[in-house]
């Protein structure tokens, strides 16, 4: 499958290209990639190198994305390529984020192939997974068209840090995603990802207000980095003022990975002292990731507090959930059911 030409750049009077798809702006010379490795500067054209080629698929329950509003119980085809627009030191999937070679790319298949693959395992959702999918926009937006048309959901896991103009094209094919908030803090963003704090907030809002995308967030606690009391309030009071106290938070353990392998792993109780925080503030609805917690896996009507879905680990029970509405008390369960 040959490389298509990818959008979002301009030529520069020096003859480099410059990408305009996320804020680094990399600029380019001829047979030069971006930082995300994956657009490059070929034959006086940004191309996209990795369209139709996957580091590899995985049938996954959608609750792993993680997504606990966007039809629960179901499962959704997982994928994704190479490279990442990121850096960071923390990184949960750096053999493919961070590759640098084409070999992880094992796998060809075009959108029409994916979309026949989730099919046929009888998955009604696809996910663009394992590395950011922003960095391919061009491939995911094609697999999205044919899912939609042949009556599929699709999921974007993302770090979010995208310029405006790609923004609107990216989500306004996405189904719903679930969008990584790292931290509440530019200097965490600088040394850690050597992204910015700023882009991230506004592609929550804009995901929030200006599409019908079912959002979720995830923030991963690592010890001594992101994980203080005043931080985690600050972060909930940003969510609950700006996007709303019913978009689900995430709160996911830290496990030493990549360039943290030194750094401990996330302790329970601060995972619990997140939750509580959070709950205080006002968000509705808080969940646990990466350790064993029924409690704060599960979700509780915020209204009457009576248990709509109960979940261990990717066992899932909906217990008292008909349409979206809670059976006790009638209230209405925000997200796709």
């Amino acid at each position: 499958m040959s490389n298509p030409e990818a959008r979002y750049w301009h030529r520069l009077s020096s003859g480099q290209i410059q990408c305009d798809l996320c804020p680094r702006f990399c600029t380019l010379q001829e047979g030069q990639s971006g930082l995300c490795f994956v657009r490059a500067h070929q034959d006086d054209r940004l191309m996209l190198t990795t369209y139709g080629r996957s580091s590899g698929f995985g049938i996954d329950p959608i609750e792993k994305k993680p997504l606990n509003h966007f039809y629960p119980g179901t499962t959704i085809l997982s994928f994704g390529t190479a490279g990442c627009n990121l850096t960071c030191k923390f990184c949960q999937n750096a053999d493919i984020s961070k590759a640098r070679e084409m070999d992880v790319l094992t796998k060809t298949a075009s959108p029409k192939e994916i979309v026949e693959m989730a099919i046929q395992a009888n998955t009604p959702s696809i996910a663009f997974t394992y590395n950011d999918p922003v960095i391919f926009l061009e491939y995911a937006v094609d697999v999205a068209k044919e899912a939609r048309s042949k009556g599929l959901h699709t999921v974007a896991v993302t770090a979010g840090y995208i310029n405006p103009e790609p923004r609107m094209e990216f989500f306004d094919h996405m189904d719903a995603a679930n969008i990584d908030l790292k931290a509440f803090q530019e200097d965490f963003y600088l040394r850690l990802t050597g992204t910015h704090l700023t882009t991230v907030l506004e592609t929550l809002k804009y995901v929030k207000h200006k599409t019908r995308v079912w959002l979720e967030i995830t923030t991963l606690l690592i010890p001594e980095m992101n994980d203080s009391s005043e931080e985690i309030r600050r972060l909930c009071e940003w969510i609950a003022k700006e996007l709303g106290p019913e978009v689900p938070l995430h709160f996911s353990a830290f496990r030493p990975s990549f360039k943290m392998q030194n750094v401990p792993a996330t302790p329970y109780q601060t995972l619990v002292r997140a939750r509580q925080i959070a709950k205080d503030i006002g968000l509705h609805y808080v969940y646990l990731g990466n350790v064993h917690d029924p409690e704060g896996q599960s979700t509780y009507c915020h209204k009457c507090g009576t248990c709509l879905i109960k979940r261990d680990w990717y066992k899932i029970q909906i217990l008292a959930l008909k349409n979206g509405v809670c059976s006790h008390c009638q209230t209405v369960l925000p997200g796709r059911f």
